[in-house]
């Protein structure tokens, strides 16, 4: 079985390492180092990484954020290079289903941050794993959004998504579309077709988990 979370992850080290602590990335106000420590919150300290999701925990998430970020950055980049061996998320099936994405979409937003950045051909495998985790995002992500979305991605397949109401096309590969849905959708190269102002509306919300 192809790790492809694991390419992502040794590649996004690699253009870590080769960028150092300061580079820019597409995250408001986060720079290469904020990245990294997020990367090793979320696998090494599950008491600040629910402050992700749960807003009491929220002021401890920025403490420890603060306080990962202050390490030297050779060894915050190894960190996130070899994840580590107790976590849950580092068993081979678990991993590739939890960090494919996570992966993929940190990398390209330090990547989509560089002023020469082009979009990558990406492994048909990988496409194709990427796209089998669209319906869900697009379905918690669009939920409240008030349209029909219909999210194409040639040669993969089209979902359906929205609140509904009038229609809107979303057509992109899979690794773009997932972009897009994570809310980069700055930098996501999609096709939108539908009325003016709900594409409008839509290249503006604010999407992801």
């Amino acid at each position: 079985m192809p790790r492809y979370a694991d390419t992502e992850r040794q590649s996004l080290a690699d253009l870590l390492h080769a960028l150092g602590p300061d580079a820019p990335t597409i995250i408001p106000e986060w720079a290469t180092r904020d990245l990294a420590a997020h990367l090793v919150i979320r696998e090494r300290r599950p008491d600040a990484a629910a402050g992700l999701m749960l807003p009491p925990l929220r002021g401890h998430l920025a403490r420890v954020q603060a306080t990962v970020a202050g390490k030297p950055f050779p060894a915050l980049v190894d960190l996130v290079r070899h994840p580590p061996r107790w976590s849950p998320l580092a068993l081979p099936p678990v991993a590739e289903l939890a960090n494919l994405v996570e992966f993929f979409v940190h990398h390209e937003d330090v990547r989509r941050a560089r002023p020469d950045w082009q979009p990558r051909e990406l492994p048909a495998g990988q496409q194709a794993a990427l796209w089998r985790r669209v319906p869900t995002l697009a379905r918690m992500s669009l939920r409240r959004f008030p349209a029909t979305l219909l999210i194409q991605a040639p040669e993969h397949g089209e979902i359906g998504a929205g609140a509904g109401g009038e229609q809107v096309r979303m057509v992109g590969s899979p690794g773009e579309l997932m972009m897009f849905l994570f809310g980069r959708q700055r930098v996501a190269r999609v096709q939108l077709v539908g009325p003016p102002a709900l594409t409008d509306r839509l290249r503006t919300a604010r999407l992801g988990v």
